[in-house]
């Protein structure tokens, strides 16, 4: 299996809507750590950022530290800048709630808008031989 680069949004993706706080757990944990077990790169892609009345980025980075998942990359991919100016973070494969055909999950006891259905994401990494 070929080692990729994979771009990760953070909020409705890795944790519920609750921005400007942290969401809560919608089950990438388990996932983001097999794709790291099987030796993939993650790349934080989020619109998150700090400023100066909060440090916005900081916190989903303490989530990604506190659930011990290693970052690739925040925001570019170490290793494109060797052959692209491009201020887009390249990756094989992006997960975002708000990409078109990404699974998604509606549970009303968890957020009020949609979030990652990431049990639908592991099928779909399985049959596609990255997991």
């Amino acid at each position: 299996m070929k080692k990729i680069a994979i771009c990760i949004d953070f909020d409705g993706t890795c944790v519920s809507h609750e921005f400007p706080n942290v969401g809560e757990n919608i089950g990438a944990v388990e996932v983001l750590r097999e794709l790291i077990n099987a030796g993939h790169h993650l790349i934080l892609f989020t619109m998150r950022s700090n400023s100066s009345k909060r440090k916005y980025l900081d916190e989903a980075l303490d989530w990604f530290n506190d659930n011990e998942i290693e970052l690739y990359g925040i925001q570019s991919n170490p290793t494109q800048h060797a052959w692209t100016s491009s201020p887009k973070a390249y990756g094989q494969i992006y997960i975002d709630d708000a990409a078109l055909g990404c699974p998604l999950k509606h549970d009303e006891n968890i957020s009020l808008r949609p979030f990652v259905d990431w049990d639908k994401v592991r099928e779909i990494l399985k049959f596609n031989e990255v997991l």
